[in-house]
């Protein structure tokens, strides 16, 4: 009997020494290294280093693609890429899945259990957020992207494993932690989300809504050619059309755009020139002297316009909106 029990605790410590299932930390290290390279592409193409990302693809649950969600005022937190952040979480799971693997003796030992909790925590953190995310890309942007739908997926993978893998002997312990991980990271994730969804300028009678997009360096470019060439957007403050065309661009691009304001009773209104120039659609592009209405998408603009420079994925054209 003496026997026994000693064979079972000698068994227990070894598990607990192992610190899980090691097929789980192989499957964990695989989903991290693709969260890295998922979360790391996006980074590099926000930096610049990295060209347009193909995923344009409307029958991948109906997304539109990345460009949309990426740029928008949700792509980004504290000036960097939203991305940045899912890349440094998603290599804090590979380094936490792999170490115990590759070292030996006590060193092993010790962080073998430990390392499950930071799995499960940063695992039940990610997750969250990711919902919150998701969340926002439903009605906040009303788009999305695949490469964010996949690490929200890699996510709950992640939590799950972490949840397979570890050795829970306190369950209590691993569910009070967790819900508080979960409560303490939904509620920061709620609240920075409802901040950036907030208008950033004051609107009001004769003033257009605010343009929430990132721009890149592609569309500042692209709006600076148009200016220096005497390119001008005709536009009405209350047109839902104008505000998709800058849409495209994103807000700091918008700015270096010439927007003429041909509603009578919007700000800095030149009706007149409107009237000179017979604008008879919102928007309407003057680009070369020829008049062209509608929203155009931006490799349209360039073609028009003669910009040979880097073009950002086009958006379909819609129509414009007659003058009443």
């Amino acid at each position: 009997m003496t026997s026994s029990r000693l064979s079972e605790r000698l068994a227990g410590q070894r598990r607990r020494g192992d610190g899980g299932q090691r097929w789980v930390r192989v499957v964990m290290a695989v989903l991290a290294t693709i969260g890295v390279i998922d979360t790391g592409s996006i980074t590099l193409k926000k930096w610049g280093l990295l060209g347009a990302l193909s995923c344009s693809s409307q029958g991948f649950f109906g997304c539109n693609g990345c460009e949309k969600v990426l740029s928008s005022a949700w792509g980004s937190l504290l000036g960097q890429p939203l991305a940045l952040y899912g890349f440094l979480a998603y290599s804090a799971v590979l380094l936490l899945a792999v170490l115990p693997l590759v070292l030996q003796g006590e060193a092993r030992q010790g962080l073998a259990q430990r390392s499950w909790w930071g799995l499960f925590l940063v695992s039940t953190g990610m997750a969250v957020f990711s919902a919150v995310l998701l969340g926002v890309m439903a009605f906040g942007i009303r788009d999305c992207c695949p490469f964010c739908i996949l690490s929200a997926v890699l996510s709950l993978g992640l939590l799950v494993l972490s949840l397979i893998g570890g050795d829970w002997d306190d369950r209590g312990q691993l569910v009070f932690r967790g819900v508080i991980t979960a409560l303490l990271v939904g509620v920061i994730g709620l609240g920075w989300a409802a901040s950036v969804g907030q208008p950033s300028v004051e609107t009001g009678k004769g003033v257009p809504p605010p343009v929430r997009a990132e721009s890149t360096a592609a569309t500042i470019a692209l709006a600076e050619h148009l200016t220096a060439t005497g390119a001008r957007l005709y536009t009405a403050y209350w047109c839902p059309h104008c505000h998709e065309q800058q849409e495209l661009f994103g807000r700091q691009a918008s700015e270096k755009l010439t927007v003429i304001e041909c509603a009578p009773d919007g700000r800095n209104s030149q009706k007149q020139l409107c009237d000179a120039k017979k604008i008879e659609g919102y928007p309407t592009w003057e680009i070369n002297g020829k008049l062209d209405s509608g929203v155009k998408p931006l490799a349209k603009l360039a073609e028009l316009s003669g910009y040979s420079g880097p073009a950002s994925a086009p958006a379909p054209a819609t129509g414009s909106v007659p003058i009443p």
